[in-house]
């Protein structure tokens, strides 16, 4: 009979927490639509739709908000965070020079270029300039 009772309690509890998610979703027009759309689309040659590609360099901040941030946003792995003083303090005591080698070729935790490939030289020295600006 104990047996029994705890499959019946463990059926319950397994019961209640597949209704409970399935309760929990939404069940709007929108939002199934949005759920079962489709995730790509499928053009015949010559039928696909124009995509403006970016040129020319990207500025110092969609450079940090692209890349950097996930580091230079909170710190992580002793990353200086952007804007604050103490942190870059020590780093700008050696120069702009080597800050710049360490951003472009990789430094202690740091991969190189922030781990941003297709970016130039100058877009991650617009990145640093934009962390320390108003120091």
């Amino acid at each position: 009979m104990e047996l029994s009772l705890r499959q019946l309690l463990v059926a319950a509890v397994a019961a209640l927490s597949v209704a409970g998610s399935a309760m929990a979703a939404d069940m709007s027009d929108e939002a199934i639509a949005e759920r079962i759309k489709p995730v790509g689309s499928v053009y015949l040659e010559g039928d696909a739709p124009v995509v403006a590609v970016a040129t020319g360099p990207r500025d110092g901040n969609t450079v940090y908000g692209t890349f950097c941030i996930a580091c230079h946003g909170t710190g992580v792995m002793s990353a200086p965070k952007l804007g604050d003083a103490g942190d870059w303090s020590p780093r700008l005591a050696k120069g702009m020079d080597v800050l710049t080698d360490h951003a472009v070729n990789g430094f202690n935790a740091m991969p190189a270029k922030g781990s941003c490939m297709d970016c130039s030289d100058e877009e991650i020295v617009a990145a640093i300039n934009h962390m320390i600006e108003g120091l």
